[in-house]
């Protein structure tokens, strides 16, 4: 990921941040995207982890889409064991 200095956030418009009232999470580049939707899985209110999830499959279809349900035959350890 890129770093993006004090002076080139500051100069980003509001509409580059997932949360733009609060010029929270920035999504200039899939990176930042990226990083936004971990930090907020990490550390954002249930409302927030909605809003960046959508915003970033917004703007960067290919992440940030639907969660993946990890409850099927294929992941289920017990369904996986030899008998």
């Amino acid at each position: 990921m890129a770093k993006l200095s004090y002076k080139e956030r500051k100069k980003l418009p509001k509409a580059t941040f997932a949360i733009p009232g609060e010029r929270k999470y920035p999504l200039p580049d899939k990176s930042h995207a990226r990083n936004a939707l971990s930090r907020v899985s990490a550390f954002g209110s249930p409302s927030e982890k909605k809003t960046v999830r959508a915003k970033v499959h917004a703007k960067f279809p290919s992440i940030g889409g639907a969660r993946h349900d990890h409850s099927g035959p294929d992941n289920n350890m017990k369904s996986n064991r030899r008998r």
